[in-house]
């Protein structure tokens, strides 16, 4: 069994790879356990890579709290990118401020406006993005590769941490005393939109918590997807 600190050295390895391999790169840090992980590494290790973040209007106060937090801790600064006012409001007015609730078709329209259209903006001209997010986590996430081409936004993507369990997370986190959501101490383990994330109870996939009304399958937003072309 691989320890934690021959995770460390591997995920460092992969990032220090991806910068060297395809530069500019850029981490979409959405402040979960996982993500708080990597923004530790990649400030401690002083890695090129640009950190940011995306505001969708709807996150809970603790993730603003933790978003001041990084700032004010960190060395790497963490960039916020907004949805386009326009078009929150359209779908507002012809759907209500509440609409993504009705259906899936809706739920997914909103997660285009929040998210997936800001983090297409947040990746101009990079050539690689990484995440923070774990195989363990959902059924949709099982297939995914630590790095890939992703056909949706042409860039490589990569998952550093795809193998770590939740365990690693949390004993990374305690062990260089890194902030994290105190969410999590509330048995939030996915945090996303406020009105889309509820706390879990024992026992429940540590993705029900989110999009609870929906089908597993279905529980994505759009900027993770199976959409890739895997390294040979």
């Amino acid at each position: 069994m691989v320890d934690l600190t021959q995770k460390i050295e591997q995920v460092v390895t992969v990032l220090g790879s991806v910068v060297q391999d395809y530069a500019p790169v850029a981490f979409a840090n959405s402040l979960g356990a996982e993500d708080m992980v990597l923004t530790d590494l990649i400030d401690r290790y002083k890695l090129e890579i640009e950190m940011f973040s995306l505001d969708t209007g709807r996150l809970p106060q603790e993730t603003y709290d933790l978003m001041q937090t990084v700032r004010d801790r960190f060395q790497t600064p963490l960039r916020i990118y907004f949805p386009n006012v326009k078009q929150v409001e359209a779908y507002v007015a012809k759907n209500g401020v509440n609409g993504f609730y009705q259906n899936v078709e809706l739920r997914k329209a909103c997660c285009n406006i929040r998210k997936v259209e800001p983090l297409r903006r947040a990746l101009v001209g990079k050539r690689a993005w990484v995440t923070g997010i774990r195989s363990e986590q959902a059924t949709t996430r099982v297939d995914l590769k630590v790095s890939a081409y992703d056909i949706s936004t042409r860039l490589q993507k990569v998952n550093p941490l795809l193998e770590w369990t939740t365990d690693d997370v949390w004993t990374y986190l305690r062990k260089y005393d890194v902030p994290y959501n105190k969410l999590h101490d509330q048995f939030y383990p996915s945090i996303g939109c406020a009105p889309c994330t509820r706390a879990i109870t024992p026992g429940e996939d540590i993705r029900s918590g989110r999009w609870w009304w929906e089908a597993p399958e279905n529980k994505e937003c759009g900027l993770h997807t199976n959409n890739v072309i895997p390294l040979k």
